[in-house]
């Protein structure tokens, strides 16, 4: 049975997303992965859907979503991709989490979006490397 991996933010519309979006292409489908946030925004941010197809993933169907105690508890992994907002801060709910504390692509350019968005798939590469050992 493939483990659930969660990304976790607190809108669900940049980082987190990315992350979930790189782990399915490079996964190669051992695990379950899902993104979500604690206060989600109603849609992506258009640049980081913009950043990603540049190299060739579609995000166009993604959505924000709720975290929920369910996602938490079936979670093998969860990782924090940063908190601006410290009150609604996935990191405050949830126990053995794993922070990466990436910049908020929010109001960005899409220069800086693509920093952001190289780091976090070097940071899942990695991750799933560690997972290979």
């Amino acid at each position: 049975m493939a483990q659930n991996i969660l990304f976790v933010c607190v809108e669900n519309a940049g980082r987190s997303q990315m992350a979930e979006a790189f782990f399915k292409k490079y996964g190669k489908n051992k695990f379950d992965v899902i993104s979500a946030g604690t206060i989600p925004a109603t849609k992506l941010n258009p640049i980081v859907v913009s950043v990603m197809d540049e190299i060739g993933i579609d995000m166009t169907f993604q959505t924000p979503k709720l975290l929920s105690g369910d996602m938490i508890e079936q979670s093998f992994k969860t990782i924090n991709m940063g908190c601006v907002d410290k009150e609604s801060c996935p990191a405050l709910f949830v126990k053995d989490i794993v922070d990466w504390n990436i910049s908020d692509p929010k109001n960005k350019t899409i220069e800086q979006v693509r920093i952001i968005r190289d780091d976090i798939k070097s940071n899942v590469l990695k991750m799933i490397d560690s997972f290979n050992d």
